[in-house]
């Protein structure tokens, strides 16, 4: 899932940004409601966490103009300034999904997006068609081809899966290896799965869904 983070400090935007990703989000950083407002006019994100106090206005002014402008695609997540009952109930009768003190921890921030997106957006599908026949199977964690089964290491599984849950975005090698658990490796190591990927996936179909982005990673179109 893609998330906008609108926080001014950088260096809370920053720890904000890398605790995410290690979670497998993708993250954007906005570090005022003029940048916020451009990014959002480009890109479709799951979640917006937005901080009450920016350097251009009140984060509750981004979030009645997202309701105006369509952007409520979006969960918006208000990081209000207090935990004053009375903030809370601002951001509530703007259009926030949730609204919490700037100060609770990443821990539990990152828990409540994960409880928003169970309701939101349902728990994920057990299995994931894809290209030519192939479909993956999340609970039995195997990919088939019909019924044959495709073999896959555990980090080749979960390198494709990561492309689809993101299907049509391009993820950096750095994105993908801190996914696997292997974004201290260099990014060769992610070029050898991906080659290995399509070396299983081509004894049963063209694997041309696989995409390689010159100067960025892979996607699965």
């Amino acid at each position: 899932m893609a998330i906008l983070i609108i926080e001014a400090e950088e260096n809370r935007r920053t720890s904000m940004q890398r605790f995410l990703q290690r979670a497998g989000y993708l993250t954007d950083l906005a570090p005022s409601l003029a940048a916020a407002t451009a990014k959002l006019a480009g890109r479709h994100y799951e979640f917006v966490l937005l901080a009450q106090t920016l350097p251009d206005g009140d984060g509750l002014t981004l979030l009645h103009e997202a309701n105006r402008r369509g952007f409520h695609a979006a969960s918006f997540v208000m990081l209000m300034a207090t935990d004053a009952v009375e903030d809370r109930l601002r951001g509530f009768a703007a259009g926030a999904e949730d609204c919490l003190a700037r100060s609770t921890t990443l821990l539990e921030l990152e828990r409540r997006l994960r409880s928003i997106a169970r309701q939101r957006f349902g728990r994920p599908r057990p299995r994931i068609s894809f290209g030519a026949g192939f479909e993956l199977d999340l609970a039995g964690r195997r990919l088939r081809h019909g019924a044959q089964a495709v073999g896959l290491s555990r980090s080749q599984f979960d390198l494709l899966h990561h492309l689809l849950r993101h299907r049509g975005r391009p993820l950096t090698r750095k994105q993908l290896g801190a996914h696997i658990g292997k974004g201290s490796e260099g990014s060769n190591c992610i070029d050898v799965h991906i080659m290995n990927v399509r070396k299983a996936l081509a004894r049963f179909a063209p694997p041309d869904f696989l995409q390689t982005v010159r100067g960025i990673g892979y996607q699965v179109a």
